[in-house]
Formats: C-alpha cells, sequence, structure tokens
C-alpha cells in the first residue's frame, strides 16, 4: 500500500491552520456557553454594527445542525492539527487518509463558504473569530488539495501538477482576496463614513 510523509512546511501549515482554527471554535463555544447562561451576554468581539459576534451567535445559521457550528470545528481543527504533529514526528500516511483529509478539508471549505454568504448577504454582520477559522480553512483547503495532487494521490492533469509545484501558494491568495472583496464591497458605505 502506497504510504506518504509530507515536508516539514506543510506539516508546520497544518498545525497553524489547525490551531488557527481550533482557537476561535473555542472562543466561540465558550460564548455559547455564557449566552446560554445569560441572553443578555455579548461577546467581547461585538464591537459595532458590523463587527457584531452577537448577532451571528444568535442566527439560526450558527447552529445548522442542532447544534453550535464551532464544535465541529472543535473535532475537525483537532484533528488536522493532530495529522501535522503525526507528520513533523515522521508519520506516513496511506492513499484513502490523504484523500479523507483532502475530503474533509473541501466539506470545510464549502461549509465555510456557505456560512460566509450567510453573514454577508442574510445576518448582516461579521464574527472576526469566524473570519479567522474561514481564512484558515481556506488556507489548509487549498495546501491539502495542492499536496493531494502534486503527490498524485488525487489525479490531475500534468500542467495543473506543475502548476501547484510552481504556485500552490496563488489560490489560497486569490480566495481569500475575494472574501476580502466581499466583505470590504458589502459595507463600503460603513467602511468609509
Amino acid at each position: 500500500m502506497l504510504r506518504s510523509g509530507a515536508g516539514r512546511a506543510f506539516a508546520l501549515v497544518l498545525v497553524l491552520t489547525g490551531a488557527a482554527g481550533l482557537l476561535p471554535s473555542w472562543v466561540i463555544t465558550l460564548d455559547e456557553f455564557a449566552l446560554l447562561r445569560d441572553p443578555d451576554f455579548t461577546p467581547g468581539c461585538s464591537l459595532n454594527p458590523v463587527v457584531a459576534c452577537g448577532s451571528v451567535m444568535k442566527s439560526a445559521q450558527a447552529t445548522v445542525f442542532g447544534f453550535p457550528n464551532p464544535m465541529l470545528g472543535l473535532v475537525a481543527y483537532a484533528a488536522v492539527v493532530c495529522t501535522g504533529v503525526s507528520l513533523l514526528a515522521g508519520a506516513r500516511f496511506p492513499r484513502w487518509y490523504w484523500l479523507g483529509l483532502n475530503a474533509g478539508a473541501l466539506l470545510g471549505a464549502g461549509f465555510c463558504g456557505w456560512l460566509q454568504f450567510q453573514s454577508l448577504y442574510r445576518i448582516g454582520a461579521l464574527c472576526l473569530w469566524c473570519c479567522l477559522a474561514w481564512a484558515a480553512t481556506i488556507v489548509m483547503f487549498w495546501c491539502v488539495t495542492s499536496f493531494t495532487v502534486r503527490s498524485g494521490f488525487l489525479p490531475a492533469p500534468g500542467r495543473l501538477r506543475t502548476f501547484l509545484a510552481e504556485f500552490a501558494w496563488a489560490p489560497p491568495v486569490l480566495h481569500i482576496g475575494v472574501v476580502g472583496m466581499m466583505v470590504l464591497t458589502r459595507w463600503w458605505s460603513f467602511w468609509t463614513g
């Protein structure tokens, strides 16, 4: 069975993006508990009408599966950190593991995309902690996808493999740039007023 480890840089990206997603998941979960105890609780990251974590946390979208969304992050991001630490220790994983990690990262990026749309155009507020989790998930998804393509675990044309070998940084930068522009244009009058 084909197994593959990964370079130190990739392993560190997994540890850092996993930790960057785990931190907001933990903080938002604690804030959710505080909100359950006191419905008038205002999270510390509620700064103004746009950056209003409380508005996001009280929305129906915040519990889309019947429990607070950050609880998914506590499990998923912890698994990513464990994968990164295992790689740093010299672990080698089979193809199915890498494809599973890539599928999980894709589902996470898709869910974050849905939450971004909901936050910008339905709820009308941003949560800074959520934005950190979004950025971490975007970077994680593109880095894992780039790795699985370059390693041959995910079939792709040779040109795509070459592009990702040379410009692996481009897709996450472009993706985060698009999300940033959406945030900027959604509240342009607020940011410039």
